[in-house]
């Protein structure tokens, strides 16, 4: 559907529900998010107050394979998303009947995942004849630090870092966003997940390495940093820092690393250098977003925004440089669906989707 007539349409739809309340009545929207491994609903309001949120976690089906497996992620979704919605809105003290409109996430994540979402959220507006509003999970990412704040944040530099993404982004306002720069292969994430795997360290990798971390030196190995020297790229690479790793603790070629018996010493220190090497990476080019763009506020999202190291990097610089930082608090760092809420923004600009809206597992760079 041409944007003229989604945003005609959004217009109509918009008014209408403002038609159904009086001043102090707000609007209630069910936000949905199953892009990766949680199935998560919340009920927020056009005041963006949060009226309930759930989360169910998928950490222990794929914790055997230290890593998310697509297919079992979306049969828990298939499994999960109607009990979850349903407690949302027990915890809300809500029915179907007083919701005013549905917003799923549908782009970026893997596609059986978005899928199971996506049509829940369509068969409920369908059901009830609600608006659908859809949303970018990595934008949703940068509304956490919105939802937190409590107050306007745009325009500012948006760095999401997560266990799939890692990627700048210029967002002009809560439906601007610009795609600036992000990894050219593997999200930083993953590269936890993965080196955690290496070190026999616990699934999700993330949590276990900065534990290991606080024994480690970060000076011990002298991992790549990819990209840091180069001022024209706004681009992050963690393969070859993967790999670099893989020869640290194990020489080339194929190995069974549970067959290593590493020192804890060792465990240690190369969590600590690799934990060390991403910092220094995320920080430097998000310093560097800032400094293209002109831009004064950097906000940061996203499930690897919960690291310690790299929150007090980044406040850290933010006093030498001279920025305001916004960082999602803990609670809505990994996914969740109260930052859903940026289809509060949607709704105002009349932005709402037809239900033969698709769902688009690949980044959209915009």
């Amino acid at each position: 559907m041409p944007i003229d007539m989604v945003t005609s349409r959004g217009a109509v739809a918009v008014n209408v529900l403002r038609t159904k309340h009086s001043e102090k009545q707000r609007m209630k929207i069910l936000t949905l998010e199953t892009t990766c491994d949680e199935t998560a609903a919340a009920v927020v309001t056009d005041e963006l107050e949060v009226l309930s949120s759930v989360v169910a976690s998928q950490d222990a089906l794929h914790q055997r394979f230290r890593g998310v497996v697509p297919e079992i992620a979306a049969r828990a979704h298939v499994e999960r998303i109607l009990p979850v919605i349903d407690e949302a809105l027990r915890r809300a003290n809500l029915t179907l009947d007083d919701l005013d409109a549905v917003a799923v996430a549908n782009t970026p994540g893997l596609a059986g995942s978005l899928l199971v979402g996506l049509c829940a959220a369509k068969a409920l507006c369908l059901a009830k004849d609600l608006p659908l509003v859809t949303i970018n999970h990595l934008h949703a990412h940068i509304y956490a630090c919105r939802m937190a704040a409590g107050e306007d944040i745009f325009p500012c530099v948006g760095l999401i870092v997560s266990g799939g993404h890692s990627s700048l982004y210029r967002c002009s306002g809560p439906t601007e966003f610009h795609y600036l720069g992000g990894t050219i292969d593997d999200a930083a994430g993953e590269a936890f997940d993965k080196v955690a795997a290496m070190l026999g360290l616990p699934y999700p990798g993330g949590p276990a390495i900065s534990r290991a971390a606080e024994q480690g030196d970060p000076s011990a190995y002298a991992f790549p940093r990819s990209f840091i020297h180069d001022p024209s790229r706004l681009d992050f690479s963690f393969s070859g820092l993967k790999t670099a790793v893989r020869y640290a603790i194990a020489g080339p070629g194929k190995q069974d690393f549970e067959s290593l018996n590493l020192d804890p010493v060792v465990v240690a220190n190369v969590a600590a250098s690799f934990q060390q090497a991403v910092i220094d990476c995320l920080a430097i080019k998000a310093v560097l977003a800032l400094e293209r763009t002109g831009l004064t506020t950097l906000c940061v999202g996203g499930g690897v925004a919960a690291n310690r190291q790299l929150r007090k990097r980044l406040e850290d610089d933010a006093s030498a440089v001279g920025f305001k930082l916004l960082i999602a608090p803990l609670s809505l760092c990994t996914d969740n669906a109260v930052m859903g809420a940026i289809a509060v923004e949607k709704l105002n600009a009349g932005l709402v989707d037809s239900l033969d809206v698709d769902a688009y597992p690949g980044l959209v760079r915009h």
